[in-house]
């Protein structure tokens, strides 16, 4: 067994994109394309098929949370108290304004 940590997926810059999306419209194949760019055939794939979805491929998109729709209101009244409100006075707050998450999504 490998006593090294195991890291989570490698981050491709814009660059690296563009050269395996590239090398696949150059070759037509995501195992050629990946032998050219010196990476994995479903790293090709992968991007291949954001670009085929019509999905940004330079970069990584965020998905939507709970707490985007009150995101405003939470500047505000943090604005307005100079940064003293609280947390907990914040989700009550959200709450009373139809705020469904739980504390910790708030926490975003």
């Amino acid at each position: 067994m490998d006593p090294r940590p195991v890291e989570g997926p490698v981050k491709k810059d814009d660059r690296e994109i563009v050269n395996i999306l590239e090398a696949f419209d150059l070759t037509g194949n995501a195992h050629s394309a990946a032998r050219l760019v010196g990476c994995d055939p479903k790293t090709v794939r992968h991007w291949v098929a954001r670009r085929d979805r019509g999905l940004p491929v330079g970069e990584s998109g965020r998905r939507a949370r709970l707490i985007d729709p009150f995101l405003g209101k939470v500047e505000e009244w943090v604005d307005r108290s100079k940064g003293q409100v609280r947390a907990d006075v914040v989700h009550e707050r959200l709450l009373a304004v139809g705020f469904d998450g739980d504390e910790r999504t708030r926490r975003g």
